[in-house]
């Protein structure tokens, strides 16, 4: 027989202001408004997938039309963060609200971005839905991400080393293959979310998407006569993607003044135009808003903001005035004493 969770059990806790959450927006939001925030824009969905790739391909060009050291540098500043792109479209997608037909909304979600970036909005889906019921609770799979900040400047240093170098990517690289194919053990995102008795949908076929979307970028390349470019890609998702990862997951869940509370656990970062080109893609920055709503596309995500902060629902929030301003708290942590 399962023992009921006692009253200051994190889970009953977490329960709760779940609850009490979603009946203060119920008396924010009418439910015209909420209707019309749920609707979505199939152009602009479109235009999500297509601005990235656009985004891609012009960082490309400017290394082809001035190759140097400092435009290199640029393109895979400019392309991890337009990986980070697919990987919210993978997310939209994750949550359907990318296009209404679900299978097209799958299929896009697919085959135009998180394949490319070696992901799979399924296996993606029931990992990330788990992360919203259970938000900042033991449960939460990402609680990792965000528990250890604030951390002190060195050891900060040390992690944007590892992703700079390449050794966070190639970790990354190692542990997704073996998750794929089946060798990797324990909770990731191909096991959490089965039912008992299910088995993991992993094999080398898994592979096969993620090689045929990387090999038509290839032959592309090579039909423009710049197969080299293709080295830029890989440089990104190695190196610049790992680390735009991290800073937008430090942003969105670390050092929250309370991690059951959905009104506080929570930050929306109110990002400036150069933060939405190399950290905070599609919108991806309110995400306080999208937890309260996770069903609101990412293109009405600036009304929704918007709104609650007209109505004064946002006073006890947790906004950031930008990217710099959660890195200098992330790393506020004073170094040890000798």
């Amino acid at each position: 027989m399962t023992e009921s969770p006692l009253p200051d059990d994190p889970r009953t806790v977490h329960r709760r202001k779940v609850q009490a959450a979603a009946a203060w927006l119920r008396t924010t939001l009418s439910r015209e408004e909420v209707r019309d925030l749920l609707r979505i824009d199939p152009l602009r969905s479109a235009w999500m997938v297509v601005s990235n790739w656009l985004g891609v391909t012009a960082a490309m060009a400017v290394v082809v039309w001035w190759p140097n050291p400092v435009t290199i540098v640029a393109a895979l500043c400019v392309i991890g963060a337009r990986q980070l792109g697919m990987a919210v479209v993978m997310h939209e997608a994750a949550h359907r609200t990318l296009f209404a037909d679900r299978q097209v909304n799958d299929w896009v979600g697919n085959w135009l971005a998180a394949y490319p970036v070696w992901a799979e909005v399924g296996p993606y889906r029931s990992y990330h839905l788990k992360h919203h019921k259970y938000t900042g609770t033991p449960d939460d799979p990402d609680l990792g991400l965000a528990a250890p900040f604030p951390i002190t400047r060195r050891s900060f240093r040390r992690k944007v080393w590892r992703d700079l170098s390449g050794q966070t990517g190639v970790k990354q690289a190692l542990a997704v293959f073996r998750r794929d194919v089946g060798w990797r053990r324990g909770r990731n995102q191909r096991t959490l979310g089965m039912n008992e008795g299910e088995q993991p949908d992993v094999g080398w076929h898994k592979l096969a998407p993620i090689a045929l979307t990387n090999g038509v970028l290839l032959a592309l390349l090579c039909v423009a006569g710049a197969p080299l470019l293709y080295l830029l890609w890989v440089g990104a998702w190695l190196t610049t993607y790992r680390l735009v990862t991290r800073v937008r997951s430090i942003a969105e869940h670390g050092m929250v003044p309370d991690t059951l509370d959905p009104r506080r656990n929570t930050r929306t970062t109110l990002a400036r135009w150069w933060e939405r080109l190399l950290i905070a893609p599609n919108r991806v920055n309110f995400h306080l808003e999208h937890h309260l709503l996770m069903t609101v596309p990412h293109h009405n995500l600036p009304r929704l903001h918007r709104l609650l902060r007209e109505r004064g629902a946002l006073r006890d929030a947790v906004i950031a005035p930008g990217y710099l301003a959660v890195l200098q708290q992330a790393t506020a942590r004073p170094e040890a004493s000798a």
